[in-house]
C-alpha cells in the first residue's frame, strides 16, 4: 500500500494540485497565461529563463491536472487557463484553509 492512500481522496487531490503548483516556473506560466487571452507554447518559453523542453514539461504537468487547456493548431499548441478548474481549485483550497481556523480564541 502506498502511504498516501491512507488519506482521504480530497486531501490526496489537494496535495497533487499543491505539488503541481509548487514550482515557480509553473506559477509564472499561469501568471503569463492569465495576462493573455491565449498563447502559443513558443511564446511562453520566450517569457521564462528556461529551455523550450523544460517549459514544455511544466506545461504538461499543468495540463495533466486540467489547470490549463491546450489546442493543437498546425504544428503549434495554443494554451489557455481552464477557468472552471481554477475556480474549483480556489474553492478546494479555501475550504481546506477554512478548516484550519482556530476554534479556540486562545490560539
Amino acid at each position: 500500500m502506498i502511504k498516501k492512500e491512507l488519506f482521504n481522496d480530497s486531501l490526496q487531490q489537494l496535495a497533487e494540485i499543491a505539488r503541481a503548483l509548487s514550482h515557480p516556473a509553473r506559477l509564472q506560466i499561469l501568471q503569463y497565461l492569465a495576462s493573455q487571452s491565449s498563447c502559443i507554447s513558443g511564446d511562453i518559453s520566450n517569457e521564462l529563463p528556461l529551455s523550450r523542453t523544460t517549459v514544455s514539461q511544466h506545461l504538461q504537468e499543468l495540463k495533466k491536472l486540467g489547470i490549463i487547456k491546450g489546442e493543437v493548431t498546425g504544428i503549434k499548441v495554443k494554451y489557455c487557463i481552464n477557468q472552471e478548474v481554477i475556480q474549483q481549485i480556489n474553492e478546494q483550497f479555501n475550504g481546506f484553509f477554512d478548516t484550519l481556523k482556530c476554534k479556540n480564541s486562545n490560539c
